[in-house]
């Protein structure tokens, strides 16, 4: 279900009333995409991530202004809530490590990479980008814009977050700070690693991760040194089929995959203890 997402902006926020005033890009969606009227009724986040109901009060088009009443959603019973709370909290989280592409590519990997409920996104440069780190950075309000507009299109309930583009060392320093208990990283590569074990998506991900870090390299992909680089710091390289993917298509490929296993986990854990294997 489509959702709105309200700013942090004063007016945006709230008051003692439970009332907003919306204005500027967020009347123009409400008005002049969503097509809404006095009256209707639409589900709205709010900054901390909490799940309103707003209906429209008054609607000024002289000024461009939506005034709206923040409501409890009459349709969810508190089981459901607490459902769908411990549903979420129980899955786990995805992190997207991007490696910059050329061109406009990026504006896509944020957009599918919100749309599939990516946790974070992490740009950062590798041998092959050609993209440089000072070069992109202004993009950065693009891309979080796009993530609004994509979070509001899908109606995905996770707050993704977006990074400053960072150096290759940058990321194994990050990779550092969140490579805690429960965590996987996985390097996606279109060449099998030699003399390594390959393991299945599911036997990565039958450890119970509670995060998962998926690598997506650029056009041409990932050197030999980079590579061994991820393998040094306890990625796990993977390769999916056998055809060269564009970037731009590998991380929706991918992360597609990682979510239908996650959510498809408890038929697929039923099987293994049945046949012993997964």
């Amino acid at each position: 279900m489509k959702q709105f997402i309200l700013s942090n902006k004063p007016e945006s926020v709230p008051d003692k009333e439970n009332t907003v005033r919306l204005k500027g890009d967020d009347y123009r969606y409400l008005i002049h995409v969503r097509r809404l009227a006095v009256g209707e009724i639409f589900p709205a986040l709010l900054p901390d991530n909490t799940e309103v109901l707003i209906r429209i009060l008054s609607i000024d088009k002289s000024k461009n202004t939506l005034i709206g009443k923040c409501i409890a959603p009459e349709d969810l019973t508190e089981d459901t809530e607490n459902s769908e709370k411990d549903s979420a909290s129980s899955s786990p989280q995805i992190i997207l490590f991007q490696a910059m592409p050329k061109g406009d590519k990026m504006d896509l990997i944020v957009r599918q990479a919100a749309e599939s409920g990516i946790a974070e996104i992490v740009p950062f440069i590798s041998e092959y980008s050609i993209a440089k780190v000072n070069a992109e950075s202004h993009k950065f309000t693009r891309w979080e814009k796009i993530i609004k507009e994509a979070r509001q299109q899908s109606g995905s309930k996770t707050a993704t977050a977006l990074h400053k583009p960072l150096s290759l060392s940058e990321l194994f320093v990050y990779w550092e700070k969140i490579n805690l208990a429960k965590t996987t990283g996985i390097l996606f590569h279109h060449v099998p690693v030699r003399g390594l074990e390959q393991k299945s998506l599911h036997g990565y991900l039958n450890n119970d991760p509670k995060t998962i870090v998926l690598v997506i390299g650029p056009e041409g992909g990932f050197s030999d040194k980079e590579v061994s680089l991820f393998q040094e710091n306890n990625f796990l390289p993977l390769t999916i089929g056998d055809t060269i993917l564009r970037t731009e298509t590998a991380a929706i490929y991918c992360t597609a995959a990682i979510r239908i296993i996650l959510l498809e986990k408890n038929s697929w854990e039923l099987k293994q203890k049945k046949t012993g294997s997964v």
